[in-house]
């Protein structure tokens, strides 16, 4: 009963300082330390890509409801 008593929140907290260190030693260790600029690239173009959908999509839907609905 004293594990149900655990707050959930407390399970998933962020990293410390220390898990942070190891982390990025393990980042380091897989990708070596030349493909690391390519993937943090590559992440950026994802995640600006991202944004500029998100913006189309939102302009269009903006953009619709701006519209005068047509008589038929």
């Amino acid at each position: 009963m004293a594990l149900l008593a655990i707050n959930p929140q407390l399970l998933w907290s962020a990293p410390s300082g220390a898990e942070w260190i190891i982390i990025l030693l393990v980042v380091v260790i897989f990708f070596g330390g030349k493909k690391i600029p390519e993937l943090a690239r590559g992440l950026g173009q994802g995640i600006r890509e991202f944004n500029n959908a998100k913006e189309n999509v939102k302009s269009e839907i903006e953009a619709g409801m701006k519209e005068k609905p047509k008589a038929e």
